[in-house]
């Protein structure tokens, strides 16, 4: 009995050591390494999806003004009434599988989901709160687990939104109705009970998504113009997400620095890891500094009924070339349905920017900010040894005029490698004989062989 007990004890023993073999600790990364696929990936998809997709922008027969993820506070819609709309989401045509193909097909490389958007209702089945898709929906799946795992399978990094500000939590902003976000115009209005909110939820929340959904590849905060979230709270996160996911990444408003929508950070010690200007491009790159900005497809960017306000496949696929080729990533935003469908029209640009990333994604992923100037007939990016010209203007007499001071070997069509293009040199500069018709009518790329 007792060489059994001991030979017992022995195998139990034996797979303790095993399973910690298993577990092992993620290597630790350099900032830059860290950061390396991020800035290598040059375009992401954000998911704007909550209870406001239910209303669609629309309630008792006002349409709200702007963003319709913004509709409980622009309408001032009481809390109580608002909980109605959870027991009202039922995505039932969702599918994370679809979902991260639409992604994949048009060329992104992350995906960033709202885990909790302002309205404070959880796409994720919290153990801090009922107000989840779990508990006070009848969808009862875990939308956030399901992205998580689908992207996966799709080597897409998975990144999720959260909000600081919580319009539902008694702690947060809720006692501010009927203006919930009263504390955004001035910020002398307080909520002392916004600490508790913190401690008690806001990263016990946090700590749920960091710790129950694999690799984590960006932590996307927005909500940091709360007067009662300080400077200290932001480093705080910031220190906690770097001790749980070590080579996770986290935007710049974590903490305070964030100058307005332009969304790089003044001067100052400030946490975060990367700028966010909203439905802008700056005007030149910053050297030195990642940024990467957010645009809507519409207007919204949540899912609003009356919006058909639908930029142009070719305005989308030349903010893609404008933005790496002055240093950043683009994260275009999509709004499903309440019925977890994307729209039609979001998905026919996503095609399209996918189609024109499958001939042309050697001038965009992993490609750097332009070293010339910006010239009349489009953009430049760049890479070791190589210039990408993008022509957005096709000249009529087939001469291209490029900067002079590139240092070119031989030059191509991207599409064409085989066919070398003519170069001649002259006092004015560099011409580059093109063919009669360009490759592509939004944007055709030049491959600058130094």
């Amino acid at each position: 009995m007792k060489s059994s007990n001991l030979i017992l004890l022995t195998l139990v023993w034996l797979s303790f050591i095993a399973c910690k073999q298993e577990i092992s600790q993620p290597l630790v990364l350099s900032d830059d390494e860290r950061m390396e696929w991020w800035r290598d990936a040059g375009f992401g998809l954000f998911i704007h999806w909550g209870l406001y997709a239910v209303p669609g922008g629309i309630h008792k027969g006002d349409t709200v003004r702007g963003n319709a993820e913004w509709i409980m506070d622009k309408l001032d819609i009481p809390v109580l009434e608002y909980e109605q709309f959870a027991g009202q989401f039922n995505p039932t045509k969702f599918d994370a599988d679809e979902w991260v193909a639409i992604a994949k097909d048009a060329g992104m490389k992350y995906i960033v989901i709202t885990s909790k958007h302002h309205e404070g209702f959880c796409l994720w089945d919290s153990e801090v709160t009922d107000y989840d898709i779990m508990d006070a929906s009848p969808f009862k799946r875990d939308i956030i687990k399901e992205l998580a795992e689908a992207c996966k399978k799709a080597d897409i990094k998975f990144c999720f939104y959260h909000s600081i500000v919580d319009w539902h939590h008694p702690q947060a902003q809720a006692p501010l109705f009927p203006n919930y976000n009263a504390g955004q115009r001035d910020q002398t209005i307080s909520n002392p009970e916004f600490p508790k909110y913190y401690e008690n939820y806001l990263k016990p929340q946090l700590k749920e998504l960091l710790s129950n959904y694999g690799d984590i590849g960006v932590v996307w905060f927005d909500g940091d113009w709360i007067p009662d979230y300080t400077t200290e709270m932001g480093k705080e996160l910031y220190q906690m997400i770097r001790e749980m996911q070590p080579n996770s990444i986290v935007n710049n408003r974590v903490d305070k620095g964030r100058t307005g929508m332009a969304g790089m950070n003044r001067e100052g010690n400030f946490a975060g890891d990367f700028g966010t200007p909203e439905k802008e491009i700056p005007d030149t790159g910053i050297e030195g500094v990642d940024w990467e900005s957010c645009l809507t497809m519409n207007n919204s960017w949540g899912f609003k009924i009356p919006d058909h306000n639908w930029k142009s496949k070719k305005r989308l696929i030349r903010n893609l070339i404008e933005i790496v080729s002055k240093g950043g990533n683009l994260l275009l935003n999509v709004g499903p349905t309440a019925e977890g469908l994307i729209p039609e029209p979001s998905k026919e640009r996503l095609q399209a920017m996918g189609a024109w990333l499958r001939a042309n994604g050697e001038s965009i992923y992993g490609a750097k900010a332009s070293p010339f100037s910006k010239p009349a007939w489009g953009r430049y990016t760049s890479k070791a040894g190589v210039i990408y010209a993008h022509v957005f203007d096709w000249p009529e007499d087939g001469q291209l005029q490029l900067d002079p001071t590139i240092d070119l070997s031989e030059v191509s069509l991207l599409t064409a490698p085989e066919h070398k293009l003519e170069i001649e040199r002259s006092p004015e500069g560099i011409i580059i004989q093109l063919p009669a018709d360009a490759p592509d009518a939004i944007a055709s790329v030049i491959k600058i062989v130094n």
